[in-house]
């Protein structure tokens, strides 16, 4: 005949050992849904087949702790689990398996030292008794997953960085340097274009003072703008090291202010006090990426949104040169009105071109954009060439 199970000799003792096996069955049952989630989601084979086993597993201890919570006179009931697993789903879907999988690690092993602890502070043989069966398997599980992150070839980041690099316009600054490239063909056609028309006007379209008047407006116009995108680069990165410089010192000096800050800022994303906690608590265990975030989150910054100054000038300066030199091209084969004509012709199909081309940073109609940069230089141009007639009507020329 089996004996009877072993009972706490007082109620006091009764109660706490029920409450340290009701979270122990609580935190058993969630995480094995949490590895059947992630069993769901998971494309590699030997993964999903490992995943399932840690929950079979976990399932296991967390019915030992029901039999054992049976015994002490407690019925325990898996709805009530739910709440908790739901806010670990909700985890999981924000910071994907990956970061999931390390965060269960780190309570896998948590799980260990608490249980060891267990064994000399409960006081009951038979809980011992299912703690000493059940801690092996948690260390199994610790390092089948520490395994399982070591194996992953692609972490949060580097998954983040292989999307946005898929975007073309996100990777390593390429809608930034584009933009420029854009804005520099457009300031360099429109100017010398300019220059071109009014000192057309004002000379009768001689092309010696055209060619010459517009290489200068060229050189210059080239020059002008790439210093002008090195320093707004440079002052840009300087304002940005400046603001990350202040965010650190004020970690430092108060970094419990700091992460109150983090978990309401997460609270205000829809989070729940408890899960912008825990959120919090993990990035704040990385000093670099505490200040990474709070950058990201409370000033907009992003190191990896940062032009280079020496591409920016670069992409400036021979930019600027290429749009300038279109309208002069005809000056260097043609004389008189037939070259003022046919860089009219250009300047028309250059402006359109590059206002199209805007669609690929605004996004908006090439079409629309086209013609408005058109008329915007055509009437520039027009403007230049008449004020041109008007000096060379009135001056010495």
């Amino acid at each position: 005949m089996t004996a009877p199970p072993l009972m706490p000799e007082n109620e006091s003792a009764r109660r706490e050992i029920v409450r340290v096996l009701r979270e122990n069955w609580r935190e058993e049952l969630v995480i094995a849904r949490v590895y059947r989630t992630m069993a769901e989601d998971e494309k590699n084979a030997r993964r999903r087949e490992l995943m399932h086993r840690m929950a079979d597993s976990e399932e296991e201890h967390a019915s030992l702790w029901a039999e054992r919570l049976a015994a002490l006179g407690e019925i325990v009931n898996p709805d009530e689990v739910e709440g908790d697993y739901q806010k670990q789903y909700r985890v999981l879907r924000h910071f994907g398996t990956d970061a999931m999988i390390r965060r269960i690690e780190r309570e896998e092993r948590g799980h260990v030292a608490d249980y060891q602890a267990q064994i000399k502070s409960l006081g009951d043989p038979e809980s011992a008794a299912i703690l000493e069966r059940v801690i092996p398997d948690e260390e199994a599980h610790a390092e089948r997953l520490h395994q399982m992150a070591m194996e992953s070839q692609t972490g949060p980041r580097s998954k983040l960085d292989s999307l946005l690099a898929r975007e073309k316009w996100h990777a390593h600054g390429t809608g930034s340097w584009i933009g420029d490239a854009i804005y520099g063909i457009n300031d360099g056609l429109g100017a010398v274009f300019g220059i071109v028309s009014g000192v057309a006007g004002a000379t009768g379209a001689d092309s010696k003072f055209v060619l010459i008047a517009g290489l200068m407006g060229m050189i210059g116009s080239a020059f002008s703008m790439g210093s002008s995108a090195y320093l707004a680069a440079k002052s840009e990165r300087e304002v940005h090291e400046a603001e990350i410089e202040r965010e650190r010192r004020e970690i430092e000096n108060d970094p419990a202010h700091e992460r109150e800050e983090l978990e309401l800022m997460y609270q205000i994303k829809g989070f729940s006090e408890e899960e912008s906690r825990t959120m919090a608590e993990r990035i704040t265990a990385s000093p670099e990426e505490f200040l990474r975030t709070m950058a990201a989150e409370e000033l907009g910054l992003s190191e990896d949104r940062l032009p280079n100054p020496w591409l920016s000038a670069l992409v400036g300066t021979i930019s600027t040169a290429i749009g300038a030199f279109l309208p002069i091209l005809p000056f260097f084969c043609s004389t008189g009105m037939n070259a003022v004509w046919q860089s009219l012709v250009i300047s028309i199909v250059a402006h359109f071109a590059v206002g199209a081309s805007k669609t690929f940073v605004t996004g908006r109609s090439w079409w629309k954009q086209g013609w408005e940069m058109t008329f915007v230089g055509m009437l520039g141009g027009g403007l230049a060439y008449g004020f041109g007639l008007l000096v060379g009507a009135h001056g010495q020329l």
